[in-house]
């Protein structure tokens, strides 16, 4: 990978961008598809973005359903035309005691990361309000489905189930448009929740705050085009367009947001 294209993307993402680079050369010299595991949407926007400037190979993402946030890519020369089957996902559905107790997005996130279980080896984990649904890569499936037997102290079993089964998720992204007068994460989160400056930072200071997955205690860290910011008892929120700046030097955004 050319070293002039790190500088377009932040320190902590070069090592994501070298590997897009050994994928990349990696299809080229064996002349065969590479399917990557799962990736977070800014994940997403790096790769088709390296691929679309330094390479004339092909792409296409899937993660188990149409609006999937989580996807894996499958990278591959002309000739190669991948069929859903390729992308090797399996959906599993979780049975639970459901009179005694409920789920939630975060206990199972939680249980699954705690059993050790890489997070780029599941997708999204959906519910339509009673049931909940994982997608897993298909060489994991039979390890996770093995670890996780319990979710907090209720004994759960993993299925795997067919996709003509798959439920309609509850949650989905309500789009916004907003003005902020800075992309630093205490800055936005402030904006979208309508919180004060401070009580923003002391979120983010308390770990309460996770960007794209992994915890950011810097209330001062710059957010990004398809970011996915996660607020402990608050919900999410997603970068979806940067579109310029009012006459006030103000940020335009579009936001994808789930509230709680």
């Amino acid at each position: 990978m050319n070293a002039n294209v790190y500088q377009h993307f932040r320190p902590e993402e070069h090592p994501f961008v070298e590997s897009v680079g050994d994928w990349l050369e990696q299809v080229e010299s064996q002349y065969a598809p590479y399917l990557t595991n799962f990736l977070d949407p800014r994940q997403v926007y790096i790769l088709e973005t390296l691929i679309r400037e330094n390479s004339e190979l092909k792409f296409s993402f899937y993660g188990g359903y149409e609006d999937a946030e989580r996807c894996r890519c499958m990278i591959y020369p002309e000739y190669y035309e991948p069929q859903i089957d390729d992308f090797e996902l399996v959906m599993i559905e979780i049975n639970y005691p459901k009179k005694f107790t409920e789920l939630s997005h975060g206990k199972i996130l939680g249980t699954l990361m705690n059993a050790g279980i890489k997070r780029d080896y599941f997708g999204d984990i959906i519910s339509d309000g009673d049931r909940w649904q994982i997608f897993l890569a298909k060489d994991s499936a039979s390890y996770i489905v093995s670890q996780v037997t319990k979710i907090g102290r209720v004994s759960v079993h993993l299925e795997e189930r067919p996709y003509t089964e798959i439920i309609i998720p509850k949650d989905s992204w309500a789009e916004e448009t907003t003005t902020a007068t800075s992309m630093r994460l205490d800055a936005i989160i402030s904006t979208v929740y309508n919180i004060s400056r401070q009580r923003s930072k002391q979120l983010v200071e308390a770990g309460k705050v996770k960007v794209n997955w992994s915890v950011n205690e810097r209330p001062d860290y710059l957010l990004d085009l398809l970011d996915v910011v996660s607020v402990r008892g608050f919900g999410r929120i997603q970068i979806q367009g940067l579109e310029g700046k009012t006459k006030k030097e103000k940020f335009r955004l579009r936001l994808g947001v789930l509230r709680k």
